[in-house]
């Protein structure tokens, strides 16, 4: 006998709340389980949220994904959310988004930490080979990207462009303006893409838009004007969720040149220590902005630490999530148009020309030894080998640091 409780809810509101408790349960795991990057991330989704649950289908997962790919942000962070905005609505998107995103923010917030208070020599020795492994990791990044989406002279000739602009004039602005200029240059090929007759009139709903604009504008505003550096973390992290297309590896670069080379709020050892550690982590890439925000924060003691900690999420996860509410209620109709998809070719390239960039101006900081370069090496060819799971390599890199130190 089902209880009075039980039997005021309508019985279809009692199965969408379990099937959402089932469902975050499912999202626990994957944030705690799956290593490896947006790749990685999509074959898991793949096999625990369509092949096992259902909760949808591949071919709308692969959907849900390529909207992702056209705005900025976090892929795999994007598309999890959006699956849970279908599933639930803003309410269980917003749930999903903090369940999946919260053991890599907390793990990488300790990982500052431990930057911070620990001796700082002892640290050093203990992720001396992770750096190393990092660099190792962006040059795969790099090679991955290009791989998938340089396919004319047009899309080499940006690539090329934007790594040689990138390398050299080392300024926050300068990446998403080539960003936004690559997509400009192959709008003007949407004529070769064909033409999709009887378009569905757009129908656009801006509230989250706004909002989106609203946080960027205002954030942009108070820390000028209150110069309080939580306030301008906020801003930084979130103009960089903005304007980073191509997810993590791209976000890397961006942070790289305006963190440690412009700012001076880490180091580049700290830096790559830190981007090292969020290989061998499981879930989203972008919690890397936690590990920045706390360094960020370090003369401002624990409690400064653990706000420029959260500063960084919110900042960093906070667009990414507003764009794809925005975006997800006219996808099917905004698809329709040829000028969108054109664009999406000089953003891609321009993305993969900036990691390639970071590729050489990551390896920079570190000793130019015998044993980097073969890291370097070793690790690039052990990804293009595809057997051995990322975190190993980073858990061998400090084992062995750890038994050297």
């Amino acid at each position: 006998m089902e209880s009075p409780l039980l039997t005021s809810v309508p019985r279809g509101r009692r199965t969408r709340r379990v099937r959402g408790i089932i469902f975050l349960k499912d999202v626990a795991i994957l944030g705690l389980t799956a290593f490896g990057g947006p790749q990685a991330h999509t074959a898991m989704m793949l096999r625990l949220l369509v092949d096992k649950r259902r909760y949808l289908t591949s071919a709308e997962l692969l959907e849900l994904m390529a909207l992702c790919q056209v705005l900025p942000g976090p892929t795999s962070t994007q598309t999890i959310t959006a699956i849970g905005f279908r599933l639930g609505g803003p309410n269980l998107a917003y749930l999903t988004l903090l369940v999946w995103m919260l053991p890599a923010v907390i793990l990488m917030t300790v990982a500052g930490l431990s930057m911070s208070y620990l001796d700082k020599d002892t640290v050093a020795r203990l992720v001396r080979f992770v750096q190393p492994v990092a660099v190792g990791f962006v040059a795969y990044s790099a090679y991955k990207i290009a791989e998938k989406v340089i396919h004319t002279k047009t899309s080499v000739a940006l690539l090329v462009t934007s790594a040689l602009v990138a390398y050299f004039f080392q300024l926050p602005w300068v990446l998403p303006l080539l960003l936004l200029g690559g997509g400009l240059v192959t709008t003007f090929r949407y004529s070769k893409l064909p033409r999709i007759e009887h378009k569905v009139p757009l129908q656009i709903e801006w509230s989250n838009f706004v909002l989106w604009l609203g946080v960027f504008l205002t954030a942009a505003l108070v820390g000028q004007y209150t110069r309080l550096l939580p306030v301008r973390l906020f801003e930084n992290f979130y103009r960089n969720g903005s304007l980073v297309f191509g997810g993590g590896q791209v976000l890397a670069p961006l942070f790289y040149a305006e963190f440690v080379e412009f700012k001076h709020y880490l180091s580049g050892p700290e830096f790559l220590s830190g981007y090292g550690l969020t290989q061998a982590l499981p879930g989203p890439n972008f919690s890397f902005a936690s590990y920045v925000g706390t360094l960020a924060m370090r003369e401002h003691g624990l409690g400064g630490q653990l706000l420029g900690a959260l500063v960084g999420a919110v900042g960093i996860f906070m667009p990414g999530t507003l764009l794809i509410f925005f975006l997800i209620r006219f996808w099917d109709q905004l698809k329709q148009y040829r000028i969108v998809k054109a664009s999406l070719e000089g953003i891609n390239a321009v993305s993969a020309g900036l990691v390639v960039a970071a590729t050489f101006l990551l390896y920079h900081p570190l000793p130019d030894t015998p044993i980097n370069l073969a890291l370097v090496a070793a690790t690039f060819l052990l990804l293009l080998w595809e057997k051995v799971p990322s975190y190993v390599m980073v858990l061998a890199a400090l084992l062995a640091g750890a038994v050297l130190a």
